[in-house]
């Protein structure tokens, strides 16, 4: 996958009115006018993607996406920045009440990826971690790479006593949220810090972005840490096979990730498709650490230019561009359910 810093995205084309106007390449049912938009920036890449097709095939649109991180996208959106937001994470308390103080709001699940655990251990490759060993080496207590512990994921495989140096991410952060939704789930009794997207295990050492975290790693021999899967890609890095509940240890690929969306079940109501996923998936293959980013919009309102936009991202042309540049596409039942809710906004 390409890879994009955090930056602001903004193709710009004619501006107009915002009733839609005719129906573009792709098969898009075009709209004019101007917005704006703001937060994650795991989707950056593929968002940009998706405002450079829309203005190709819609001229007289204009959209903006500024990568903000979800944290800051969100407290944006609730102030009544922007049409909508990307979160990693589902909107929770302070969250839901400050996008709540503005609108009904509802979640639209459009980017799917796995969260890469990425090391960088000198001679050794092909790693593969169980949940409770990934637990207990982010909570500090196996420390050195030939832990018994380690070595019982491995073997065959010559582990060197270098010191474990974990990586987290130093912002509020939805991958973090994510990964720490997985060590509860799936870690069990050896995770004792919970979920949420502040880091609050002790030890290791926090950087600020994924950028950060995957170079951290890059340059620390006995590092790892955990990456949405474009970073360690564009860096390079090696990454572990994680244990599943089928009793496996899964690779990391999109189509892996995939099948853990697919089991994933809809908690929402009504048009708002909040996910919650099964850590502890127990399909063949499937790799249980997922990152979900879900458009946040208001769930009545919206200018018809996010409505037009928002299809064609859900739409199958708008993943699989998605899927070129790396990311999991919607698994088919899911994509209707959202094209559905996107349709009612």
């Amino acid at each position: 996958m390409r890879f994009l810093p955090v930056l602001l995205v903004a193709l710009v084309a004619g501006c107009g009115t915002s009733a839609a106007t005719a129906t573009g390449a792709e098969g898009i049912s075009c709209a004019a006018g101007s917005i704006t938009a703001q937060g994650s920036s795991a989707q950056t890449t593929v968002v940009s993607a998706w405002i450079k097709g829309y203005q190709i095939a819609c001229p007289e649109a204009t959209i903006a996406y500024a990568s903000t991180g979800s944290g800051a996208g969100v407290r944006a959106f609730g102030a009544g920045t922007g049409d909508f937001v990307g979160t990693d994470s589902v909107l929770s308390g302070e969250g839901r009440r400050t996008v709540g103080a503005r609108c009904p709001a509802v979640h639209l699940p459009l980017v799917v990826g796995p969260i890469a655990l990425a090391y960088n251990v000198a001679g050794v490759g092909g790693l593969q971690l169980r949940p409770a060993t990934v637990a207990k080496i982010f909570a500090g207590v196996v420390t050195v790479w030939n832990d018994p512990a380690v070595v019982a994921d491995n073997p065959g495989v010559t582990l060197p006593s270098t010191k474990i140096r974990t990586v987290h991410r130093k912002d509020n952060s939805g991958t973090t949220d994510n990964f720490t939704r997985f060590l509860t789930a799936a870690g069990g009794a050896d995770w004792k810090f919970g979920a949420g997207s502040v880091w609050s295990a002790p030890g290791g050492s926090a950087e600020q972005g994924s950028n950060g975290v995957a170079t951290a790693i890059a340059r620390t021999d006995g590092a790892i840490g955990y990456v949405e899967g474009s970073y360690a890609r564009f860096h390079q890095l090696a990454t572990a096979r994680i244990g599943n509940g089928a009793g496996e240890f899964a690779v990391l690929t999109d189509e892996a990730a995939a099948l853990t969306i697919a089991g994933a079940r809809v908690s929402g109501t009504g048009g708002d498709l909040r996910l919650t996923v099964d850590h502890r998936v127990a399909a063949p293959g499937a790799y249980p650490i997922v990152l979900v980013t879900y458009e946040v919009v208001c769930g009545k309102g919206s200018p018809a230019l996010v409505r037009s936009f928002l299809a064609y991202a859900a739409s199958p042309a708008g993943q699989a561009a998605a899927a070129r540049l790396g990311y999991a596409p919607l698994p088919e039942k899911l994509r209707a359910q959202v094209v559905a809710a996107i349709n009612r906004l």
